[in-house]
C-alpha cells in the first residue's frame, strides 16, 4: 500500500471491499462469543475467554496476510496468472514448489475445495438451526406450548427450497443488503441490553475446567469464518495494493471485527454467565417486543445468508455432476433435485444434532481451524521452498507452531464436540426418550438457543 495515502482516501476508494470483509466476518458467529467465553472464563487474575479471542483473531489475521502474500508471489512467479483463489494458491504453490511435491498439485486444489465444502455445508446446518430456534423463541413468547424445534426446521426447509432455486447471485444482492441492515440494527439493540445492569467481574470464574477449552477453541474459530473470502475480495479490488500493509483494508477490517468479538464475548458472558446460550439473542427477554424483533431480524438475515452459503457448495459440486448429464432438460431438473437434497440434508443433520453451541464448536474445530490456521502457514512454507527461494528459520518455526495449534485445536475440539453430542444423546435415551435438563439446555428450551 502506498505510504502517502491517507486513511480518508483509503476508505473512500475501498469502501465496498471493506464492507464485504466486514459482512463476511460479522455474521451469526459474533452472537456465539458469550457461549465461547462460557467455556473459558473471564480475565481476572489469569488470561481467559476474551483475551483468547484477541490472540486467535491476531493469528487468523496473520494467516490471511500469509495467503495474500503467497498469492502475489505465485502470480509473479507464474506468467499469465493475475488472480488466484484459495484452492488455486495451494495448487500453484505445489506445482511450482519443491520437485518432489509437484506431482501432488491437483490434490492441493481438491483438498482445499473439500474443506471449503465441509465448512460451507456446516454453516448451512447451523444457519437453518439458528432460524428455526429463533422463530421458535418468538412463537414461545406468545404461546408456551409451541411445537418442537423439529417442526420449525421442517418449515424452514420448506421455505428455503424455493429460495435456493435462485441461481444468479445478482438476484440475491438486494436481499443481502437488507440482511446486512438487519444485522447492524440487531447488534445495536443487543449491545444496549448487554451493558446494562452488569454484575461484578469477580462473579464470573476466571478459569473454567481445561476439558472445556477445546469447545471454546471451536466456537471461536467458527466466528472467524471469512478466510475463504479474503482472496475473492482482494482479486476484485481496483487497488489490490491497498488490501495488505499495516494500515490496509485487511488490518482495519479485522481489527474492528476482533474488537467486536471480544466486546460481545466479555459483556455477554459477564451478563448471563453459565446461562449464555449458543446465540446471545436467545438470552434476551422473551416478553419484550423490541427483543422479539431482534430474534425475527436475525432469523430473516440468516435465512437470506443461507442461500449465499449454499451457493458455494453448489458451485463446487454441481459442475462435476452436470458434466455427466447430456440432456439439457435433465440438467435443469437434476440441478433442482440436487439443490433440494442439499437443503433437506442440512435440515436432517440439524434435526439429529439440535444443539447450536455444540454444532458451532464441531464445525469450527473440524473445518474452520483447518482453513484459517493450518493451510496458510503450510502454503507459505511450500511457496518459499521453491528453487531460489528461502524462508527464514524464525518464520518456519512460527509457521510450524501455528500449524501445531491448528492440529491440536482440530483434534481436541472435534473430539470434545463429538463427545458432548454423544453424551446428550445418551442422556436423552436414558430418560426414556424424554428430555432431561441437560438436553433441554442444549436445545435452548429454557430460553431457546442459537448459533453462531
Amino acid at each position: 500500500m502506498r505510504c502517502d495515502l491517507s486513511l480518508c482516501d483509503l476508505f473512500e476508494r475501498n469502501l465496498a471491499s471493506l464492507m464485504h470483509l466486514l459482512k463476511g466476518n460479522i455474521g451469526t458467529g459474533v452472537l456465539a462469543m458469550p457461549s465461547a467465553c462460557k467455556y473459558a472464563g473471564l480475565p481476572n487474575q489469569h488470561t481467559a475467554g476474551p483475551v483468547g479471542v484477541l490472540v486467535i483473531g491476531f493469528i487468523a489475521t496473520h494467516c490471511m496476510h500469509m495467503l495474500v502474500n503467497c498469492s502475489r508471489k505465485l502470480c509473479k512467479r507464474t506468467e499469465g496468472l493475475c488472480a488466484l483463489g484459495y484452492a488455486e494458491i495451494l495448487e500453484e504453490s505445489l506445482r511450482t514448489g519443491p520437485p518432489r511435491l509437484q506431482r501432488f498439485h491437483r490434490h492441493g486444489r481438491y483438498t482445499i475445495n473439500g474443506f471449503l465444502l465441509l465448512t460451507q455445508f456446516g454453516f448451512c446446518c447451523v444457519y437453518i438451526l439458528f432460524v428455526a430456534q429463533n422463530v421458535q423463541q418468538v412463537i414461545q413468547s406468545f404461546h408456551s406450548d409451541s411445537p418442537d424445534v423439529k417442526i420449525y426446521l421442517l418449515v424452514s426447509a420448506a421455505l428455503l427450497i424455493p429460495y435456493c432455486f435462485v441461481k444468479n447471485l445478482k438476484h440475491l444482492a438486494p436481499f443481502s443488503t437488507f440482511a446486512n441492515l438487519l444485522v447492524i440494527v440487531g447488534l445495536v439493540i443487543v449491545f444496549q441490553e448487554l451493558v446494562q445492569g452488569l454484575p461484578d467481574v469477580s462473579s464470573r470464574p476466571a478459569i473454567t475446567p481445561v476439558d472445556k477449552l477445546p469447545l471454546y477453541f471451536g466456537t471461536a474459530m467458527f466466528a472467524f469464518e471469512a478466510i475463504g473470502l479474503v482472496m475473492p475480495i482482494e482479486n476484485k479490488m481496483r487497488h489490490p495494493e491497498d488490501f495488505g500493509g499495516c494500515v490496509g483494508i485487511l488490518n482495519l477490517g479485522m481489527t474492528f471485527v476482533v474488537c467486536l468479538y471480544t466486546a460481545m464475548g466479555f459483556y455477554g458472558y459477564l451478563k448471563y454467565g453459565e446461562e449464555a446460550e449458543g446465540s446471545i439473542t436467545l438470552n434476551l427477554p422473551s416478553k419484550n417486543w423490541l427483543f422479539i424483533s431482534v430474534n425475527l431480524m436475525y432469523a430473516i438475515a440468516i435465512f437470506i445468508s443461507y442461500g449465499l452459503q449454499l451457493y458455494v457448495v453448489v458451485r463446487i459440486i454441481w459442475p462435476a455432476i452436470e458434466a455427466k448429464i447430456s440432456s439439457r432438460k435433465m440438467k435443469i431438473m437434476s440441478e433442482y433435485i440436487f439443490r433440494t437434497s442439499l437443503v433437506l440434508a442440512t435440515c436432517g443433520i440439524a434435526m439429529v444434532v439440535p444443539h447450536l453451541d455444540l454444532m458451532i464448536s464441531l464445525v469450527g474445530s473440524l473445518a474452520s481451524s483447518s482453513l484459517a490456521l493450518m493451510f496458510p502457514p503450510l502454503i507459505e512454507i511450500i511457496t518459499y521452498s521453491a528453487e531460489g527461494e528461502r524462508l527464514s528459520v524464525i518464520s518456519v518455526i512460527k509457521n510450524l507452531l501455528i500449524i501445531l495449534l491448528g492440529i491440536v485445536g482440530f483434534a481436541t475440539g472435534t473430539f470434545s464436540a463429538m463427545q458432548e453430542i454423544i453424551r446428550t444423546f445418551h442422556d436423552t435415551s436414558g430418560d426414556g426418550g424424554g428430555m432431561n435438563t441437560t438436553v433441554m439446555a442444549g436445545l435452548g428450551l429454557s430460553e431457546v438457543q442459537t448459533y453462531s
